[in-house]
């Protein structure tokens, strides 16, 4: 009797689902559908299986050979390190047939320590998540919670940092901390502050140049976080007697710990996956150990190996894209379900509330002023190097710290220089047709997850969103592996036209840009609008193109627009696949030969002067889509 009547259940729920299903599937969604699962497949899932696939086999045999390989690497795990983290040099001259001490450089990473790529890259991202989340809940903490003058101006100077500079910005680091650099000269050289000069390299200046770049990002998050608290919550355990320290204990930081874990997880990944920073540094210092860290290491066997074919690249280069994919993904994961253990409920319901601001005493102002504008002033110094280097001679006078003279050269460059002109089209060609992807793949995601019942949309949710987790070389080196191997000798064969891969490995980097601003137009959009068109014997196509994409059109525009921008300053995918065929090269790979590939007077200037354009359209970008959606729009979150 049991077993008939549980059958009987079962039988009665599956078919009102299979009938929902059917319902669901009418013929403009299941066209929606497919075409996002087909490029998601192919141009997503796929590239990354193969790495998984790649890794496991030697010789047509699963096997844990690539892995024995890389283990055995002397310079994968290096304990206990090489050099020292700190060590000071003193330099002699000869006065009267005597050495007299000339100088003394206090060097602070330059020799060392090195623990092996392996072990850099984790302890280069362990420190930059920990610096970036302090500094982006204190700086979300003072402008969320408090009102002083010139806030308006901090607000939008405390995001100057994420314009995007790739490269340049490392070499900035080596002007101004290098021997000869603008530190020594203002410290050492003019005021005899310092008794010895400085210079920075090694995985500090690493950590230094991705904490000053990634801390908004964590920044933005928290920002929001604090937003959306209910004050009553604070007010309550004020109530109670909860002030200072244990108030933001107790209630504050358990509230906003949703969005730190969100930041602190991308940041950790981005500094995984950064290449602008190793690449830099090495355009600034020369080889040392800066260029010893994962990301680094995979991009430079694929440069070096991958141009002869597949068969070339070194075993242990499929096991270390692997270690790195499982790396960013279990902390990305182990991070998020720290945060879903927890719940992070606001007693009220509906309505919209005030944040708690107050105004600062003298005391409080001075506390702010001290923190804020030196951290502006240092995190921003980065992009000011970048403008400098694109109309002075700073980048040619080698040693000196100061540029003698403006020119415009080098910004004339960008339409006068065929090969500078021709990526900078490559660019524009390769965002622009990336970004009609964007819209009509992102649209229908966006629109099948918020508007149907269909069974597995956490995972459609998940697939367009993911791409922000995987590292860029990741991605980069899947198209090598599966495009050469499949697709070999066809226009989708990176040795042929990794051009018309880029536009795909954009649309899919970019996308979650778009999806989550056309996400975002749907909440807001009410759907009795679009049963009202069902009722009156509209289909869903029609009630699609004449109801919804009106009425969300400001979001689709405003999320094109950051996806446009952001491709246009991609590098990892960029710089990994233009290497194949340098003549079909974007902006960011242009960039990367002029501070690592040539030795060419004033190309370091030209790729400043790359940057300064990546950073106009930014700006542009933002402000438009900003204006579009009438709201302040975040960089990056998830």
């Amino acid at each position: 009797m049991n077993l008939n009547f549980k059958g009987k259940i079962n039988k009665m729920n599956f078919f009102p689902n299979f009938r929902n299903i059917k319902r669901e599937l009418e013929p403009f969604t299941l066209t929606q559908l497919s075409f996002v699962l087909f490029m998601l497949g192919l141009f997503l899932v796929l590239p990354i299986a193969s790495i998984i696939l790649k890794a496991f086999i030697h010789r047509g045999h699963i096997s844990l050979h690539n892995f024995y390989v890389l283990l055995k690497d002397p310079e994968a795990i290096i304990i206990p390190p090489e050099g020292k983290l700190f060590t000071i040099e003193v330099t002699y001259k000869f006065v009267g047939g005597k050495p007299v001490p000339a100088e003394k450089v206090l060097y602070i990473g330059v020799h060392g320590p090195n623990f092996g790529y392996i072990i850099n890259s984790l302890i280069v991202a362990a420190f930059v998540t920990l610096f970036t989340s302090i500094l982006g809940l204190v700086t979300a903490l003072i402008m969320a919670r408090y009102e002083f003058p010139g806030k308006n101006i901090f607000r939008v100077l405390i995001l100057f940092p994420m314009l995007a500079t790739p490269f340049v910005n490392a070499y900035v680091i080596g002007k101004v901390f290098g021997p000869g650099g603008l530190v020594n000269y203002i410290f050492h050289d003019v005021l005899k502050i310092m008794p010895f000069k400085i210079e920075i390299g090694g995985l500090p200046a690493i950590i230094l140049i991705q904490t000053l770049s990634f801390y908004p990002i964590v920044y933005l998050n928290v920002l929001a976080s604090l937003i959306n608290i209910d004050p009553t919550m604070e007010e309550m355990a004020e109530n109670l007697g909860a002030k200072g320290f244990t108030l933001f204990r107790t209630i504050t930081l358990p509230l906003a710990l949703p969005g730190l874990a969100a930041g602190a997880s991308i940041v950790f990944i981005f500094s995984m996956e950064d290449l602008g920073a190793p690449i830099g540094l090495s355009g600034a210092f020369g080889s040392g150990i800066h260029e010893k860290v994962i990301s680094f290491v995979i991009y430079d066997s694929f440069r070096k190996e991958a141009v002869g074919g597949l068969e070339n690249v070194h075993p242990r280069t499929y096991a270390l894209a692997f270690l790195l994919l499982l790396l960013s993904g279990a902390i990305f994961l182990l991070i998020k379900r720290y945060v879903s253990l927890k719940t992070y409920a606001m007693l009220s319901k509906g309505g919209r509330w005030k944040p708690r601001v107050r105004k600062l005493g003298w005391k409080g102002l001075i506390a702010v002023y001290v923190f804020l504008v030196p951290l502006i002033i240092v995190s921003s110094f980065m992009q000011i190097g970048v403008i400098i280097l694109a109309v002075t001679d700073w980048a040619i006078r080698v040693g000196v710290p100061l540029p003698s003279k403006l020119t415009s050269h080098f910004m004339a460059s960008l339409v006068k220089d065929p090969t500078v002109l021709r990526a900078i089209l490559n660019s524009l060609t390769y965002a622009g047709l990336a970004t009609i992807l964007i819209i009509l793949i992102g649209t229908s995601a966006a629109y099948i997850v918020a508007r149907t019942r269909l069974p597995g949309l956490d995972l459609l949710d998940t697939l367009v969103t993911i791409p922000i987790a995987i590292p860029g070389i990741i991605v980069a080196v899947g198209y090598l592996i599966f495009f050469a191997s499949y697709f070999a000798g066809t226009p989708l064969d990176p040795f042929r036209n990794p051009g018309l891969l880029l536009i795909f490995t954009y649309t899919v980097r970019r996308m979650p840009f778009t999806v989550r601003s056309v996400f975002a137009g749907l909440q807001q959009t009410h759907v009795s609008l679009e049963e009202a068109s069902y009722s009156l014997g509209a289909t869903r196509s029609t009630t699609f193109f004449k109801i919804v994409l009106p009425l969300i059109s400001a979001n689709i525009i405003g999320g094109g627009i950051l996806s446009f921008v952001y491709a246009m300053s991609e590098v990892s995918t960029s710089i990994t696949l233009a290497c194949l065929n340098p003549s079909q090269g974007p902006i960011t790979f242009k960039m990367s030969q002029a501070m690592y590939a040539t030795a060419a007077v004033g190309a370091v200037s030209i790729a400043a002067a790359l940057g300064v354009l990546l950073m106009i359209s930014q700006i542009i970008a933002i402000s438009i889509s900003n204006y579009i959606l009438k709201q302040r729009v975040a960089f990056l979150g998830i």
